[in-house]
């Protein structure tokens, strides 16, 4: 009897029992990934908002900048992501701050424990 035969099988199946035991670790690496891109393009959201806030309380009049900035702070804002706008006249100078939720795995979703800020500023426009 030609043992090679007989006991060279013993392997089989080995692929598929190392693919079970690694997929726990690809999905959750997979998680942790999409959570990054999320917390990235909230990153994103807040210092793109932060800018138009900014854009628009400049060209605004100056009795309207504060009104003007907090608005288009969130006006382009997907709903998904909930936060708030703050602006500060004063000094020639217009500064605005966006605060976003990063949402857990799906937009719209609960939001991490942390808020993401964005920050901008500029200077006032003259009006005539």
């Amino acid at each position: 009897m030609n043992r090679s035969r007989r006991y060279g099988s013993g392997d089989r199946g080995q692929v598929t029992v190392e693919f079970l035991g690694m997929t726990p670790v690809i999905l959750v690496t997979l998680v942790v990934l999409w959570q990054l891109v999320l917390v990235g393009y909230t990153y994103t959201l807040a210092g793109n908002a932060a800018d138009e806030a900014v854009r628009a309380g400049t060209a605004a009049a100056p009795g309207e900048r504060q009104g003007a900035c907090q608005a288009a702070g969130l006006d382009k804002l997907p709903d998904a992501w909930s936060g708030s706008a703050g602006c500060e006249t004063g000094g020639g100078y217009v500064t605005s701050t966006v605060e976003l939720q990063v949402p857990v795995l799906f937009p719209g979703a609960f939001g991490l424990p942390f808020t993401v800020r964005g920050h901008a500023g500029a200077v006032e426009e003259e009006t005539d």
